[in-house]
């Protein structure tokens, strides 16, 4: 712990010596007086912050726990105090900061499986929907730049309080001169200035961890925030990937292309710092209250969910990266007549669609052919496809435990339910302890995997999180379902690779099987539900 505090205080003298440096290059090279004189007053203060967050954190850590010997009751209960503490200053400095620094809480947020239960919740609790704002002036010069004019001058109607505000824009509503409501994204004008330094000063930060602690390796965080926030930053390519998504749905899955939806974009008043796009009623996926008073099941929901994700990742190979609930909207399929009980189905509304990854044929067939060997616990499928992606002999098992949230026995067991997690106490401390005890080979993991398989565990973090706000846990409709895309996007590829007729015959016979294996699966699917429904029935089949 020792050198924890060193590092901190190491952290310190660095980040002054470059704050020093990063002011006479921004003054020697800037095209721009006025914002290179906005950097210099910034960016320094920001790195000072930095070192200093570090180090008193790192200190906090020493001081607190010195004494107390490991595995001891009052040492997990002053760690517990100490985690929350931390979190709490994190988040504080993430927030003065801004911009690329929220992003990394939003993504520290996701990594149940990395870091301590008290920085995921309170990232999660505070960076998805209550980030730093604008002013209605800052709006307004972008605006200006952006469209010659103020909002007021281009809508008929504009609310200057915003309804959401993000990491890299905040959300305004407005109405048109022809009487259309539109949903007004309009970008934070700090990224544009500090977006390059933010990454430099997050890069050394990072750098510098890993050099006193090669096992703290988020250097391919930092790499992937470098090479998709210049795309993110440009709301154009955002409005292009959303009419791409929705174009895949009706080419590649038109059985479910009604119920996924994207805001219609106002070309004419968008540009690559504003997007005008329909407004639209809904509620967020989260919102279990509100979801049922649209007369929606949230298992129904959650199913939905996750067959969306699961067409994009193993069949459109384009793929959103950033489902969290801030991003997820649901209302009532438009058009449709509620069930005699009053249900409605849901339509899935998909929001920001700035972060997106492609996969490549191969990529993608392989991920599939994983989460397919996954949701039929085939061990050695699973260490073939994880092989693949560089884990190796020795990491495959984890990199299945990390992909799944169970553990390896778990993993591979043949019952229907292995990979089911409840969202119980007893499961959040399983999780907790198996990622306190693999954290060294979760690291190592993580920087061998390839970056756009990051990204996809990622995404997987996300919906996940989504699963449990709407059924406390994963359901086993959510992996039948898994298991159904991934093996006929896996199909689909062999048949396209068949150079023979007895390699067609083959295929055909292992499609032939397939469909009676699920077949049989979601019988049992249904006798479960069934018997659930029955009052005298406390056994599981």
């Amino acid at each position: 712990m020792a050198s924890l505090w060193r590092a901190g205080a190491k952290l310190s003298l660095v980040a002054s010596a470059v704050g020093g440096g990063v002011t006479a290059a921004l003054i020697a090279t800037s095209d721009d007086p006025q914002t290179a004189l906005k950097l210099c007053a910034t960016v320094p203060n920001r790195l000072f912050r930095d070192a200093i967050t570090a180090a008193n954190i790192a200190f906090d850590y020493e001081y607190s726990l010195w004494g107390l010997p490991e595995g001891s009751s009052e040492r997990e209960r002053i760690k517990h105090e100490v985690h929350i503490r931390s979190a709490q200053k994190l988040q504080e400095m993430c927030f003065k900061n801004g911009g690329v620094y929220i992003k990394l809480g939003q993504h520290l947020g996701q990594l149940e499986y990395l870091v301590p239960e008290e920085y995921v919740r309170t990232m999660r609790e505070s960076m998805l929907n209550k980030c730093p704002v604008s002013s209605y002036e800052q709006v307004c010069n972008v605006f200006k730049k952006e469209l010659g004019d103020t909002p007021d001058k281009i809508f008929s109607e504009f609310d200057p309080v915003p309804i959401a505000s993000a990491s890299l824009a905040q959300v305004h509503v407005a109405r048109t001169h022809d009487g259309q409501k539109v949903a007004v994204k309009v970008q934070h004008t700090h990224m544009t200035d500090t977006v390059a330094a933010d990454h430099a000063t997050v890069e050394l930060i990072v750098n510098t961890l890993h050099k006193f602690f090669p096992s703290f390796d988020y250097r391919w965080l930092v790499d992937e925030i470098g090479e998709s926030l210049p795309k993110e930053l440009d709301f154009l390519i955002e409005a292009k990937n959303s009419e791409r998504c929705l174009e895949n749905f009706r080419k590649l899955s038109p059985h479910i292309a009604s119920y996924i939806y994207a805001p219609r974009v106002y070309w004419n008043l968008s540009t690559s710092k504003l997007l005008t796009m329909e407004y639209m009623d809904g509620a967020y996926v989260n919102d279990v209250k509100a979801i049922q008073k649209l007369g929606i099941n949230p298992h129904e929901l959650s199913t939905l969910v996750s067959q969306t994700f699961a067409e994009m990742m193993f069949k459109h190979g384009f793929v959103h990266c950033d489902p969290h609930a801030a991003n997820l909207l649901v209302r009532p399929l438009p058009f449709s007549k509620a069930s005699i009980l009053g249900r409605r189905k849901p339509q899935l509304i998909l929001l920001d669609h700035g972060l997106y990854k492609e996969l490549d044929f191969q990529t993608r067939t392989n991920y599939a052919a994983l989460w397919k060997a996954l949701v039929f616990a085939d061990a050695n499928a699973i260490k073939e496809c994880s092989t693949k992606f560089g884990a190796g002999d020795d990491l495959y098992a984890l990199f299945a435990g990390v992909l799944t949230m169970r553990p390896w026995n778990r993993v591979v067991d043949p019952s229907m339910d292995h990979l089911v997690i409840q969202g119980n106490e007893s499961d959040r401390l399983e999780l907790q302890m198996y990622a306190s005890q693999y954290f060294h080979q979760i690291s190592e993991l993580l920087r061998r995997l390839p970056r756009v398989i990051l990204l996809m565990m990622k995404t997987n973090d996300c919906l996940r999180a989504v699963n449990n706000s709407l059924i406390q846990g994963s359901s086993l409709e959510t992996f039948l379902i898994i298991g159904k895309v991934s093996s006929e996007a896996v199909i689909e590829a062999k048949m396209l690779q068949s150079k023979s007729l007895l390699t067609w015959l083959n295929v055909k016979l292992e499609k032939t099987l397939l469909e009676v294996r699920l077949w049989g699966m979601q019988v049992v699917l249904w006798l479960l539900q069934l018997r659930k429904t029955l009052p005298w029935s406390d056994q599981a089949l």
